[in-house]
């Protein structure tokens, strides 16, 4: 992702902070779902000492969830904007927790060590990526195991012209090109492609693993 790229959603997402977890309700779905499906993937591993990173974090809806999924997992939260980690910092403090970490900083290799994780999520944020996609996701290869998983929910296509357009003035790619550059990288555990509003846009769930 380009400096000018990190700077224009640090802006964003300074402005939108405080209404986030207010509004992203309403159209970031999956997010739950997206969870559950990496806990039941990995079986009795869930259970044990695993670390999780989640890329572009955001407010710690995620992480708060994923301390009660994952109830020995250590869990590192990356986000580019302080005023969202300064209300994840809330969560975590609230869900009694010293498991999860929080980090401000862009996404490359020197987030996490090598080969360190067995799970990166990713929670809406791969469309955001706009240039840096597959960069990202060659990162999270390497930050994971081998056999470790790559979990993404995040919007896919609209064929409303209007719609698309209105996205990409909030920084959001919609022409489905995520599932395609995660196939590529990662064997395809769990796929689905779901509609939102009746079909105003599509949204995507996928599971992916090292292989």
């Amino acid at each position: 992702m380009s400096i000018c790229a990190i700077q224009d959603l640090q802006g964003y997402y300074r402005l939108h902070a405080h209404l986030y977890d207010a509004t992203r309700w309403s159209f970031l779905f999956g997010r739950q779902d997206v969870l559950r499906q990496a806990v039941a993937a990995m079986g009795r591993d869930a259970m044990r000492d695993v670390r999780i990173l989640e890329v572009g974090c955001g407010t710690g809806r995620n992480l708060v969830s994923l301390a009660k999924l994952f109830p020995r997992a250590r869990i590192t939260g990356l986000d580019l904007c302080a005023p969202m980690l300064r209300r994840a910092v809330v969560k975590a403090v609230r869900s009694r927790t010293a498991r999860i970490r929080l980090v401000q900083a862009p996404y490359g290799l020197e987030a996490m060590p090598q080969e360190s994780c067995d799970l990166v999520l990713f929670s809406y944020a791969l469309s955001m990526f706009n240039p840096g996609l597959e960069q990202a996701l060659d990162t999270a290869r390497q930050h994971l195991r081998p056999g470790g998983r790559v979990a993404v929910v995040d919007f896919r296509r609209t064929g409303v012209g209007l719609f698309q357009r209105w996205m990409a003035l909030n920084h959001v790619r919609m022409d489905d090109h995520i599932l395609p550059v995660l196939r590529e990288r990662f064997a395809p555990e769990r796929e689905e492609i779901r509609l939102a509003y009746a079909g105003l846009w599509e949204y995507c769930l996928f599971l992916g693993r090292k292989v």
